[in-house]
């Protein structure tokens, strides 16, 4: 799967660029080799900028993982709010880059009214265009955000009321600057991010005024701490507003350089080695564990994750206090139906199950079948077979990853659940952690709802990028649901800390021990049609 998403913006690039490393982040579990390289090839799509643009420099613990550059353009109605970035690392031995690029219309009191937003892996663009329009002065919710998400040349409309208008992270800057940088100030306003379209309260609170060295020249600037979806960055921000430095305790930094120098790339063997250590996370005591496929139930602890959200529950998986427990999905019986199920049928903007292509698919892959389980494990084989197992650092659009047919576990689990919606089979996205040899990665799959009869069924894991009908029981879940429920896992970074409890095997398998260790490099056999299953997806091989 992969960890990779969205990269920065103007006084958040921590929201950007946080939500793109770090699914990098997960997903260079399996980064091999280094690279340098110059981004030269960006000049025309980046002629816009003119001499005062602000150019960063964006790196992962010491080591250029991208750079943006952004500035603003004075209209009659207000300002334009533009801003470039691209990201290169290299995963699994090949280079992986993305370029994103946010344009943004603001009035004179810097409220939003317009913006684009693009995102392009190298396989095309998905764009995500947004106008705000109010509703009147007397509605609960007199605003309306209207979004047109655009992937192979389709568009998928939609509108969400708010009782607020909304802002991009691009402006925050500016507006703290317009309001008046005062020392213990506190500001909670709403923030919508085009990358993973997710509205949400984004807390700011202004601390002293501090010198702060951008490139090789001290800068006075006020220090200001934010929180958005679980995260929090640290941003130094001038009076004007401009942001010259920004960081996040996962050792991620953005910082204002000259524009030669912001565009200059090196990914070293520090930052692989790096994102190895944070993608996995290892047992801290040794237990006897063997292939995965063998573990009929497993317990562990889990420390520093909130474990109250009810996605945690149900599917094999049970939770009490921190203790986990899983059973292998093959023991599972149905239950009472889920009144619930139907609404997993429904087209989602990049899970776009009503698209004929996508169903045109799935009837190849299910030629001949008609009983719905035996439908739901040959969307399996056929999703697993299908793509070719590469790291992308895309927004995951099935349409799109019909169309290129390359991704990790992201782009194996979008396809997947909108093949299974479009034959009337529910399904949703779950992402967590998997075991691969000696470590869990963080990772995603899907989950099908498979009806039992006289108003029975159960939901069952599944995993596409590791070729299993149903998921071995060492998948562990953390949220459900899509780009916008998936980054509430990514504060969890670094902090888990996990122990095996207990474990029952499959009879006359020969355990080994695990914990204590990081992996250097995943590797498990796999009996996948096509040459390697991924994961941020903790690649199985």
């Amino acid at each position: 799967m992969k960890w990779i998403r969205p990269l920065p913006r103007r006084v958040t690039r921590t929201l950007s660029v946080l939500v793109l490393v770090a699914w990098a982040v997960q997903m260079a579990a399996l980064v091999n080799r280094s690279y340098l390289r110059a981004s030269v090839n960006l000049a025309a799509d980046l002629g816009r900028y003119g001499s005062d643009a602000q150019w960063r420099g964006v790196y992962y613990r010491g080591a250029k993982v991208g750079f943006t550059v952004s500035q603003i353009v004075p209209l009659e109605d207000g300002f334009e709010l533009q801003e470039d970035g691209q990201l290169e690392m290299t995963l699994l031995g090949a280079t992986a880059a993305a370029k994103i690029r946010t344009t943004a219309r603001v009035d004179h009191a810097l409220v939003l009214r317009s913006f684009e937003f693009s995102l392009d892996p190298g396989t095309g663009p998905i764009t995500v265009a947004g106008r705000v329009e109010r509703a009147g002065q007397n509605a609960a919710r007199p605003w309306t955000l209207v979004l047109d998400i655009t992937s192979s040349d389709r568009t998928r409309t939609e509108a969400r009321e708010l009782a607020e208008p909304p802002m991009l992270t691009l402006n925050l800057g500016r507006r703290l600057a317009s309001e008046g940088l005062t020392p213990g100030a506190r500001h909670e306003w709403t923030a919508f991010d085009p990358a993973t379209l997710q509205n949400a309260p984004v807390v700011l609170v202004v601390g002293k005024r501090e010198l702060v060295r951008a490139g090789d020249t001290p800068t006075p600037a006020f220090r200001v701490d934010l929180e958005f979806a679980g995260l929090r960055t640290t941003s130094w921000v001038t009076d004007t507003g401009e942001v010259v430095r920004e960081e996040s305790p996962l050792g991620l930094l953005t910082v204002r350089e000259p524009a030669a120098r912001a565009t200059m790339m090196a990914v070293s063997d520090q930052v692989r080695t790096d994102l190895l250590r944070a993608a996995a996370v290892v047992p801290v005591n040794d237990a006897p564990f063997d292939e995965p496929r063998n573990v009929e139930r497993l317990r562990v602890r889990l420390e520093g994750a909130d474990l109250t959200s009810p996605d945690l529950t149900g599917a094999g998986q049970t939770v009490e206090g921190d203790v986990f427990e899983i059973v292998d999905a093959k023991s599972l019986k149905p239950g009472p139906a889920d009144p619930d199920a139907a609404r997993y049928l429904a087209p989602e903007p990049l899970i776009e199950s009503d698209a004929p292509e996508i169903r045109a698919e799935a009837e190849i892959a299910v030629e001949g079948a008609t009983d719905r389980r035996v439908q739901a494990e040959r969307l399996i084989r056929h999703v697993n077979g299908l793509l070719d197992k590469k790291p992308t650092m895309s927004l995951p659009s099935a349409r799109d990853v019909l169309r290129t047919k390359i991704g990790d576990c992201n782009e194996h689990t979008a396809l997947y659940v909108a093949m299974a919606r479009s034959l009337g089979i529910p399904a949703r996205i779950a992402v967590g952690l998997a075991f691969v040899r000696g470590a869990f990665y963080y990772h995603a799959w899907p989950e099908v709802y498979l009806e039992g009869g006289d108003g029975r069924g159960l939901w069952l894991p599944v995993d596409p990028t590791f070729n299993q009908f149903p998921a071995d029981a060492t998948h562990l879940r953390l949220a459900r649901g899509g780009l916008d429920k998936q980054t509430a896992i990514l504060p969890l970074i670094g902090r888990l800390r996990m122990t095996i409890l207990d474990l029952d095997l499959v009879p006359g398998s020969t355990p080994i021990v695990v914990g204590a260790r990081a992996p250097e490099a995943p590797a498990l056999a796999l009996p996948a049609p096509k040459t390697t299953s991924s994961g941020w997806c903790g690649w199985r091989k």
